[in-house]
């Protein structure tokens, strides 16, 4: 049996009658294990020898959530000490306020832990002082050192003991708290600890009789996941029955606390590498909200560097537009004309050039406009930090600045930038900056490749909307056929898609629809990532907002919510391969049902059993390995 995390450690003591010490008969611990009422499958149950701690006895409870167990005969296990100093990452992360954070020392230690801000100012310190070797951890309650709450936000932690040195990140926002988490030889940022409490070690009891420290864990096969719970003394003096009830981990949805206005999720429709326009029925399986679509609501078209390819996209733009699309276009280079190298690929766009470039922009607007195609934004420049092989120009934060500032007002339409290939800020921020030039901005758009997506606080703070406009995860196969029956990329495309509304974007815009790895394949079929994103796009429609919810309620389980008047939309993804049951709480509403819609590696979208609200939550179990949209009914 494998060493369970320190942070997943509940601790309550159990006093007996010296069975481990050669008395005469034992005494045989039984009961049950509940969750609202559920019997908790495959727990387990872990008792420690409360004066050495290198010695435990285990049980797992049954289907039924019974366990029982003599320590005589129990499982007997040695705990060995670490092997290496670690640092493990916060837990819950991110958290609203509490979260635990646990180490191991390879040697005693003399040990600090530090908390920084994201300007590398020192926010908290804990200075622990000795520690043997072993697990341990601390506690932090989101206040400094003068016991003020801190501001929501990205922080490090990092720990420091006998010349070596560890660093994390971890964020302070919405999230669930830790406040009944006890780790051993914890040291809470709470209240003064003793030197036995900082040192994990319990003390013994004036009663004489030997006391036991028992855990209550989830293992990789707990059904449903728990959350751990304290529980008080409990004596022992002869075979005795003890039934623990334990609460399960919460997603709460906070109906009061909004965030960003939700414009839609899309794909883009771009012929620039040969591919072909879409056909009116793929457009129609793409942009419908029906069962079987996939309900996009932005197309996102290229600009060809050749004016008389400009009307090439107006068929199947308006097709979308027609049922409810944004409309938005990328070019990938201005004419060759117009740059350094006289060459489509790489160089720079000449600044005399600019007023041609804006001129250029406008007309691919009013060619659209022609053909009934309302251009809703343009952008200036797709990734114009990656050296590209193909149709491509650089543009760095200085040339963004001064074209948005003197020449975007003349383009005609809604201007965004500047859809750096991993939204790099830096590209953006001098515009931001400027009066002037963050007027003509309409929304800040950016390219998530190679990382984890995160806000924008500054685009924000100038009341500008943050816009995923294009990403691809080619996972899942190298067929048609693979993709179609694979999860792997259809699950990391639902992460992607959550990260990113959790990240304050307004759009999530995929590469191109139709593809092998894309939401249609070749021949015009939903894939699971289509089925994936529709889970998103059919029901968190534009003009939603997003709500505040418990972002990550367990390991692998990620929660986001929206609204919109009276309607309520929640998308929970299970990404472990066991089903987990879950209450929903709900602050500051009045629904009574929500209706849930799953797809998972055997179902797509499918619409299942009511789910009733009764005082303000309802219970569900997702799925292993799914998607769930809940609607308000």
């Amino acid at each position: 049996m494998k060493k369970l995390p320190a942070y997943l450690l509940v601790l309550f003591t159990i006093a007996a009658v010296s069975p481990l010490s050669g008395h005469a008969g034992t005494s045989l611990v039984k009961g049950t294990v509940s969750a609202s009422g559920m019997p908790v499958r495959y727990a387990l149950v872990t008792f420690y020898d409360s004066y050495n701690f290198s010695i435990q006895y285990s049980a797992v409870t049954d289907s039924m959530g019974s366990y029982s167990l003599d320590p005589i005969t129990a499982l007997k296990q040695e705990i060995r000490l670490p092997e290496k100093f670690k640092l493990d990452q916060n837990y819950p992360n991110p958290f609203s306020s509490s979260t635990a954070i646990s180490y191991d020392l390879d040697k005693q230690s003399d040990v600090k832990v530090s908390i920084y801000d994201v300007l590398g100012r020192e926010v908290k310190t804990f200075n622990v002082g000795y520690q043997s070797a072993g697990s341990h951890g601390i506690t932090w309650n989101g206040r400094n050192q003068f016991g003020k709450l801190v501001a929501p936000g990205v922080y490090f932690y990092r720990l420091q003991a006998d010349g070596q040195a560890r660093s994390r990140k971890m964020v302070l926002g919405m999230g669930p708290s830790v406040s009944s988490i006890m780790l051993p030889g914890s040291f809470s940022s709470e209240a003064a600890m003793t030197p036995d409490a900082i040192h994990g070690v319990p003390m013994r009891s004036l009663s004489g009789a030997e006391t036991f420290v028992v855990s209550i864990s989830n293992t990789d096969s707990t059904s449903p996941a728990i959350v751990p719970k304290q529980i008080g003394n409990v004596m022992i003096r002869s075979d005795t029955t003890l039934d623990f009830t334990v609460n399960l981990p919460q997603a709460k949805v906070y109906l009061d606390s909004t965030f960003q206005t939700i414009r839609g999720f899309g794909g883009a429709n771009v012929l620039i590498f040969g591919r072909p326009d879409m056909t009116p029925a793929e457009v129609q399986t793409a942009f419908g909200s029906g069962n079987g679509q996939v309900g996009m609501t932005i197309m996102r078209i290229s600009i060809p560097p050749d004016s008389t390819q400009f009307s090439a996209y107006s068929r199947s733009a308006l097709a979308a537009q027609n049922l409810g699309a944004t409309i938005i276009a990328t070019p990938w280079t201005p004419p060759a004309w117009m740059k350094s190298n006289n060459n489509q690929v790489g160089g720079m766009l000449l600044p005399a050039n600019y007023p041609a470039y804006a001129s250029y922009l406008k007309s691919f607007s009013d060619t659209l406009t022609a053909h009934g195609v309302t251009l809703n934004a343009i952008s200036v420049q797709n990734e114009p930090d990656f050296n590209a092989s193909y149709q491509s120009c650089f543009w760095n934060a200085t040339q963004f600045l001064n074209f948005m500032k003197n020449n975007a007002p003349f383009i005609g339409v809604p201007v965004f930038m500047p859809e750096s290939e991993n939204f790099r800020h830096q590209l953006s921020d001098s515009t931001l900056n400027d009066t002037a030039a963050a007027s003509h901005v309409a929304f800040i758009g950016g390219h998530i490749y190679g990382v984890v997506p995160s806000s924008y606080p500054l685009a924000l703070q100038k009341g500008k909307e943050l816009w995923m406009t294009e990403y691809l995860i080619n996972s899942g196969g190298s067929t048609v056929t693979d993709v179609d029956t694979g999860w792997t990329g259809a699950a990391q495309t639902a992460k992607s898609i959550n990260d990113c509304m959790a990240s304050n974007m307004s759009a999530y815009v995929w590469w191109y629809i139709v593809r092998y790895y894309s939401p249609l394949d070749e021949n015009g079929n939903v894939t699971k990532k289509g089925y994936v994103m529709s889970q998103f796009a059919r029901f968190v429609r534009p003009g939603f907002q997003r709500v505040g919810a418990t972002l990550n309620p367990l390991p692998n389980v990620y929660v986001t919510a929206y609204k919109e008047g009276q309607s309520v939309v929640i998308v929970a993804l299970n990404l472990n391969s066991n089903p987990v049951t879950m209450p929903f709480v709900l602050q500051g509403g009045t629904e009574t049902a929500f209706i849930p819609f799953v797809t998972s590696p055997t179902k797509n979208c499918v619409q299942g059993m009511g789910a009733s609200v009764a005082n303000g939550s309802f219970l569900f179990t997702l799925d292993p390995s799914s998607v769930t949209t809940f609607v308000s009914n």
